[in-house]
C-alpha cells in the first residue's frame, strides 16, 4: 500500500475530530483562505480527506476536485459535499488527465505516503499544475505524522524535478515567518 490512509482512518471519526474542533471556534479554514489568496478557478485537493478543504473552496465558486485513497474518507466527503467531483484514487500514481490552477496538499499528506513512493506522489501532483499555477503543501517537520520526517530538500528536489519551482515557504497556513526552528511548512512552487 502507497499510502496509509487506504485503510488507517475511519472518515467518520476523523471528520467528527474537525467538527468538534469548529465547535471550540477553532478557525477550519485556513488552508482554503491561502489557495484563494492565488486567485485561482481550479483547484485540485490532493489527499482531501472528508473534504474540508475542497468544501470551502466550492462554496466560493471554485471549480474543485477532491482525491483521497481512502474510501471511508471519500463517502464521508461525498455526503458533505455532493455537488463536488470526489475521487478514490492513490496520488502517487494519479492522472485526471487535466490541469489545475491550484494543486493543493494540506494536512501532511506527503508524510502519508511510504518514503520510497513520495518523489512519485510529488510528481503525480505536480503533473496536475497548469502553466503559471502553484503546488501547495503543508506539513509537519519533526516526524510525528504518517511515515515521519521528509525532508524539505527532499521535497523541494521533488518539486524541481518535476518542473516546479520554490516561490515560498511559510511556518503555518496563515502567512507566519519560516525559519530554522520552524516545526511546520507551507511550501508553494510554480510552474
Amino acid at each position: 500500500m502507497t499510502e496509509i490512509s487506504g485503510s488507517d482512518f475511519d472518515g467518520e471519526a476523523y471528520q467528527a475530530r474537525f467538527d468538534a474542533l469548529a465547535r471550540t471556534g477553532m478557525d477550519m479554514h485556513g488552508e482554503a483562505r491561502l489557495v484563494m489568496s492565488f486567485a485561482p478557478t481550479s483547484v485540485l485537493d490532493a489527499g482531501c480527506g472528508t473534504g474540508r478543504v475542497s468544501i470551502e473552496l466550492a462554496k466560493h465558486g471554485l471549480d474543485v476536485v477532491g482525491v483521497d485513497v481512502n474510501a471511508s474518507m471519500i463517502a464521508k466527503a461525498k455526503r458533505l459535499g455532493p455537488g463536488i467531483d470526489w475521487v478514490e484514487a492513490d496520488l502517487a500514481s494519479l492522472d485526471l488527465a487535466r490541469r489545475f490552477d491550484v494543486v493543493v496538499l494540506a494536512g501532511n499528506v506527503p508524510l502519508f505516503c511510504e518514503p520510497s513512493r513520495r518523489a512519485a506522489l510529488v510528481a503525480s501532483c505536480a503533473a496536475h499544475v497548469e502553466t503559471g499555477g502553484a503546488m501547495i503543501a503543508g506539513f509537519g517537520l519533526d516526524g510525528r505524522h504518517g511515515y515521519g520526517k521528509y525532508e524539505l530538500e527532499d521535497y523541494d528536489s521533488a518539486c524541481a524535478q518535476s518542473g516546479l519551482r520554490l516561490v515560498e515557504r511559510w511556518s503555518s497556513w496563515d502567512g507566519g515567518a519560516f525559519d530554522e526552528g520552524s516545526v511546520y511548512a507551507v511550501t508553494v512552487h510554480r510552474r
